[in-house]
Formats: structure tokens, C-alpha cells, sequence
């Protein structure tokens, strides 16, 4: 345990969703280093199970839920699972699934199913979250609900309807939500990431090197450049964010968009 993390949430109960790797791996590990319990929540449990045991040795316990987050009988059983493992205890939630499709793609050339299949991914889930888990927080009349979004559902770009669509839609209902329950002391927040290093800055630096005809390095250097910071995000700096909110510190702040991307979207 790295003693110079502050423990703000001992013995807090957090669930996250999609965190097997990346943003939602990064945000599991620093919740528990700040003391809460967490239920890791997915479809692929191999690699749930993986950073399961990691967070046991920090001292923190774990439940690793198998559960498809676009199928709301299957979000209803995980709430009772996790309830089961935690003596009824929830204190916050993180939607990080999310996902897109025909990436690039004009309006035109996006088939309704993948419309659908992101709108699902992105919306859809949170809300199925978000409407199984805010009755046991209303009832313990506290708790914290942290939506991840994008910065694409800040800014329309061009080749990413759906996908802006669908976060736009995120940021509405994560508004809505923050109003119907703030009287209960609980907030909800969506911060929306820009770029972040690893595998999808990785492809990014690729198609803009095959464009340009410039190494990969030189690719991911120059994207890095386009930010007024000339760096991209890492999933440290989403994670610290993120349990910023979950925190005391953070009770003030609710219905609020949080970029996290160097400055891109100003």
C-alpha cells in the first residue's frame, strides 16, 4: 500500500463495469488504493479475475460479477450478487463500457444495427446500471455515480454520429439523473476522456502514419502536439479524476461534464 494515497474510501463498496483493462482497470486499482472494496463487473472474467487478486494483496476485497450490462435481467442479478457479497452495501458506481463501430463512417453508411449495437454500448447500459443501483443508494440516502463518456460527446465530428450521439445522450441523462437524486446526497458526473494512451492512441499513430508517410513515433508526436498540453491523456489521469468525485471532496460537484483531455475541446 503506498502510504501517501490518502484512504478516503475505507470500506466503501464500488462496482465498475469494463474493467478488465485500460481507463477501467486504472480506475479499479486506484479506488482500492484509496480503500474501497471493489465488484469488478464484465463479461470476460479471466482478467477480472486477474486484477481481483491484485487488489486482495492491497488489502481491499473484491466480488468478480460475470454480467452482459446490455441485458437488464443480468444487471439486476449482479446488483443481488454483489449485494450478497457485500452485506448489502453499495456505495458508488463507474460506467466505463462503452465501444464503437463504422468508425469514419458518413450517416449515410451506418446500417440501424450499428446504430444500435452504439447507442447500446455507449447509452443503454448506463441507464440499465444507473436504474438498478440508484434505489439501494436513495435508500441509504448517499453514494456516487460516475459516468465515463468522451470528448466526441462534446464536440460533433465528422465519421462519428453514432458514437457522438450516443455520448451526447450519456451527458443528458447523467444530468437528469443528478437532479432526481440530489436530495438523496448523491451526485452523478460524467467525465469524458480525449485521447488516451494506449492501444487506441497506438491505431491512431498507425492510420496517421500510413496517411502522412512518417514513422509511427512521429505520428503519435504530432497528435500529441494538436493538444494545447502536447500530451495525450493516460488512464492514470482519468482514474484520478474519477476517485476525486467519489470522494468527500468531490460532494459539491453534480450533472457535471469533466473533460479530461488536455484542452482539446476548448
Amino acid at each position: 500500500m503506498n502510504e501517501l494515497i490518502p484512504r478516503e474510501l475505507a470500506d466503501q463498496v464500488a462496482i465498475v463495469t469494463g474493467s478488465s483493462q485500460g481507463v477501467g482497470k486504472a480506475i479499479a486499482l486506484s479506488l482500492a488504493a484509496r480503500g474501497a472494496h471493489l465488484a469488478l463487473v464484465g463479461r470476460n472474467t479471466a482478467p477480472l479475475r486477474d486484477l481481483a487478486g491484485a487488489i486482495e494483496r492491497g488489502g481491499s476485497r473484491t466480488a468478480v460479477v460475470r454480467c452482459d450490462v446490455t441485458n437488464g435481467d443480468d444487471v439486476r442479478r449482479m446488483r443481488a450478487e454483489v449485494e450478497a457479497a457485500f452485506a448489502g452495501r453499495i456505495d458508488i458506481l463507474v460506467n466505463v463500457v462503452g465501444g464503437t463501430r463504422s468508425l469514419g463512417a458518413a450517416i449515410w453508411e451506418i446500417s440501424e444495427a450499428d446504430f444500435a449495437e452504439i447507442v447500446t454500448l455507449n447509452l443503454t447500459t448506463a441507464f440499465l446500471t444507473m436504474a438498478a443501483i440508484l434505489p439501494k443508494l436513495i435508500e441509504r440516502r448517499q453514494g456516487r455515480i460516475i459516468n465515463i463518456g468522451g470528448t466526441f460527446g462534446l464536440r460533433g465530428r465528422a465519421g462519428r454520429a453514432a458514437y457522438s450521439a450516443a455520448k451526447w445522450g450519456l451527458r443528458g441523462l447523467t444530468k437528469s439523473a443528478a437532479l432526481e437524486v440530489a436530495a438523496y446526497n448523491i451526485t452523478v458526473n460524467c467525465v469524458c476522456p480525449g485521447m488516451v494512451d494506449g492501444p487506441q492512441f497506438d491505431r491512431a499513430g498507425e492510420e496517421l502514419a500510413a496517411r502522412a508517410g512518417i514513422s509511427a513515433a512521429e505520428a503519435k508526436d504530432r497528435i500529441a502536439q494538436s493538444y494545447p498540453t502536447q500530451r495525450v491523456s493516460t488512464a492514470q489521469d482519468i482514474a484520478d479524476v474519477v476517485c476525486f468525485l467519489a470522494s468527500q471532496r468531490g460532494r459539491q460537484i453534480t450533472g457535471q461534464d469533466l473533460a479530461v483531455d488536455g484542452g482539446w475541446s476548448l
